[in-house]
């Protein structure tokens, strides 16, 4: 009986793969690493070979740890980084490297080189950008194909199919060319909401004409949670399942572990737009859903049914969190190498002399966490990150400060696009968080105190790879519709509520968060 269904999410630096029932019931679950190349400033590489191959490693491993056969395997869904692929009209390969390195074909989402780019496309002022905040991100897809065909004309002279990384997943999974809904309204540019969704007047006025021909670009795409076709022969074999294992349309990562969060409430339509989802991990996600079209300054949408059926998505993000906390980490004398027990060591040590000391722990240092840009609400690619308060400690005692400094600015900023959410008017008060924050209790309390939101997190491992499985059970005709599968699937959560004592304290220290950007843009202006 196929009842069982498989999730893959590539993330930045791993491809994890999850066994589910149609409950929900994580089964078993594998990750296998992926390399990532580095070659220069705001460049950033993969390789899609090895990522397919990784997470042909990951579903094989997690099916065997969950002992089932490939004939329970209704279907597998895709999430992965907004990264970019690039294939010649053979579907080979296509370097995007500046010296010509076969390997890397992939632009990575976090990699900036179309810095210039992106600010071409914002000088525009097309209407088309009232759906990406007003402001082109290099984190985009449009400003990396023009990079590519500016850069590297005899390699784009040679391109014949350009992917999101979610849809080339599924392409190498079924050989069909189609694309998801989620990614190209999401990160092309693509109007799911109009009758002719590519805006050939803004791909002119960008340079990028020629590109629904260059890149195997369709006019039409697939909605979330439809069947793009059956596996391969080769794909079955590699993944390890069969060839009646039907596949799922690709989702963006973020947007995936928003529907693993917030699934169960996508019938009710009142309680799904009070709700928003934290997708935190080496960057940071918000998104929010609305049954109208919501726009906002520095917010990424609103997209019509990236997520769920007749709801429009808006997104806000932070570029760089777990990252930054990792650089905090790494950058400081008494820091080294930022693992899991570093971390974990650093924590008790804040708690211990937060115990000691009160509110007054630390409370002169503070710092902006713009150290890879203000993607929201500020919307400024170019932002940088601003540390005040430092004294000559290099001690351990010293980089724990930072480090608690840094996460109650990371919460800030959180709070800062919040409120850039409520005034485009979204009224907001529960934060369901996915991703691997849900593992630093600093800011697990940070969130709720500093945002002051309900702060609910899901009983569930992995609700990026749980999204995934519900699109995917929806593809393999176990359910009718993400309404239904989220309703069936959703885990519940425990919930944590602000402290009201603790008010106060943020208020000023957001005051202060909001001041020192004052202060930054008048260092800039002069």
């Amino acid at each position: 009986m196929r009842d069982l269904l498989v999730a893959v999410d590539i993330g930045t630096g791993s491809a994890r793969a999850g066994i589910f029932d149609r409950h929900g019931r994580l089964l078993a679950r594998a990750d296998y690493p992926i390399a990532m190349n580095r070659p220069e400033e705001n460049h950033a590489e993969h390789d899609s070979e090895n990522i397919w191959q990784a997470a042909c490693i990951a579903v094989k491993t997690a099916r065997a740890k969950a002992d089932v056969p490939a004939s329970s395997i209704a279907a597998i869904g895709f999430d992965a980084t907004c990264s970019l692929v690039v294939r010649d009209r053979e579907g080979a390969p296509l370097s995007v490297n500046r010296k010509g390195d076969p390997r890397w074909d992939t632009i990575v989402w976090l990699d900036h080189r179309a810095l210039a780019e992106a600010d071409a496309c914002t000088a525009t002022n097309h209407p088309i950008l009232a759906h990406s905040g007003r402001v082109m991100s290099p984190e985009m897809e449009m400003p990396k194909l023009m990079w590519l065909k500016k850069n590297l004309p005899e390699q784009w002279k040679k391109t014949g199919y350009v992917f999101d990384l979610a849809d080339f997943m599924s392409w190498r999974a079924t050989g069909s060319q189609a694309r998801s809904r989620c990614t190209l309204t999401a990160k092309w540019n693509y109007l799911a909401h109009e009758k002719n969704g590519w805006n050939a007047g803004f791909l002119k006025e960008i340079g990028l004409e020629d590109l629904l021909e260059r890149g195997g670009l369709p006019q039409e795409t697939a909605a979330v949670g439809q069947s793009v076709g059956t596996l391969t022969a080769a794909a079955a074999m590699e993944l390890g399942l069969d060839e009646e294992c039907r596949v799922a349309t690709g989702l963006i990562d973020a947007y995936a572990g928003a529907i693993g969060v917030l699934g169960g409430f996508a019938g009710d339509t009142g309680t799904l737009q009070r709700r928003l989802a934290l997708i935190a991990g080496t960057s940071s996600c918000i998104v929010a859903f609305s049954p109208e079209m919501k726009p906002g300054f520095g917010l990424w949408g609103p997209y019509f049914e990236a997520g769920f059926a007749g709801a429009w998505l808006v997104e806000g993000g932070q570029s760089a969190t777990g990252a930054l906390l990792d650089h905090v980490v790494r950058s400081h004398s008494a820091g080294g190498d930022p693992n899991p027990d570093v971390h974990a060591r650093i924590v008790l040590r804040i708690q211990e002399m937060r115990a000691e000391q009160g509110e007054d722990f630390a409370s002169r240092l503070h710092v902006l966490p713009d150290f890879h840009g203000n993607r929201s609400p500020l919307a400024d690619p170019h932002a940088l990150g601003v540390i005040s308060g430092l004294t000559l400690d290099s001690s351990f005692d010293a980089l724990c400060r930072l480090y608690w400094r840094t996460c109650v600015a990371i919460a800030l900023g959180v709070r800062h696009i919040l409120d850039m959410m409520r005034q485009a008017g979204y009224d907001l008060d529960t934060l369901h968080v996915t991703g691997g924050h849900v593992r630093n209790p600093l800011l697990m309390e940070l969130y709720s105190d500093a945002t002051g939101c309900r702060v609910v997190v899901p009983h569930v491992s992995d609700a990026v790879l749980l999204g995934t499985a519900m699109v995917a059970a929806v593809a393999g005709g176990l359910y009718s519709d993400l309404s239904a599968a989220g309703q069936a699937m959703y885990p519940g959560g425990q919930e944590r509520r602000p402290d009201p004592q603790k008010r106060d304290v943020y208020e000023r220290d957001y005051r202060k968060f909001l001041a020192l950007y004052r202060h930054r843009a008048e260092l800039e202006a002069l």
